[in-house]
């Protein structure tokens, strides 16, 4: 728990610095994530690294029944899931109308998330929006996936080096690879291999069959 939630911290805060960094027309920026702006992307980044409030304010479920591979299951990129996601992420950006709106929004979010993630005690468990139960520390490994991937997405919109710190890098890493070793023959980073693995960055051929040799857990992972 105590690495997540340094992963979680850390990709936060190193967007939170981007954020206060850019102009209004950056927000204007299409992404990689069709068809949401910049701004708009930042609304659903803002609202997925919140969203451990409300959780932590519910009733436990009785025992976990998914861990953050399986939390990113293809049920939850059906067409209408995907649209719905869309829309709400569009509607939420209405709400943002500049930069200051925009970053102060992020900090309280993801600020308030992470304060109610150090009140809880070991092996606390929530129940996502979606209806899986699961430990607090696996729900908050997927809150690094969206910030941490999120990121690279933004990043290329504006045109920036990505910024994705070591700490969450090496979350996502080990749960992209399921904590093995990158097998024999390819030479990649946690970067790379992160960008690989959500379709961030092209697979070749011999990459893609090395892959799945070593059995690598592809996540179900869009904008």
């Amino acid at each position: 728990m105590d690495t997540v939630r340094a992963a979680f911290r850390h990709e936060c805060e190193r967007l939170e610095e981007v954020l206060r960094g850019l102009d209004e027309a950056d927000l204007d920026r299409p992404t990689p994530c069709p068809p949401w702006s910049v701004r708009d992307l930042l609304a659903h980044v803002r609202t997925g690294a919140g969203r451990l409030v409300d959780m932590l304010a519910a009733p436990q479920p009785e025992r976990a029944e998914v861990d953050a591979a399986a939390y990113f299951g293809t049920a939850k990129f059906t067409p209408e899931v995907d649209s719905a996601r869309i829309d709400s992420a569009r509607r939420e950006a209405r709400e943002l109308p500049g930069v200051p709106e925009v970053a102060d929004g992020f900090a309280r979010a993801w600020r308030a998330a992470d304060a109610a993630a150090a009140a809880q005690p070991p092996g606390r468990l929530v129940r996502t929006r979606h209806g899986d139960a699961m430990t607090l520390t696996e729900f908050l490994r997927t809150r690094v996936v969206e910030v941490g991937v999120h990121g690279l997405d933004l990043a290329d919109a504006l045109d920036r080096q990505a910024w994705l710190t070591p700490t969450a890098a090496k979350v996502v890493a080990d749960l992209l690879s399921g904590g093995r070793p990158m097998p024999p023959g390819l030479d990649w980073d946690p970067l790379t291999l992160v960008r690989k693995a959500t379709g961030r960055a092209p697979l070749t051929d011999r990459e893609r069959t090395l892959i799945d040799r070593a059995g690598f857990r592809w996540l179900s992972f869009s904008g």
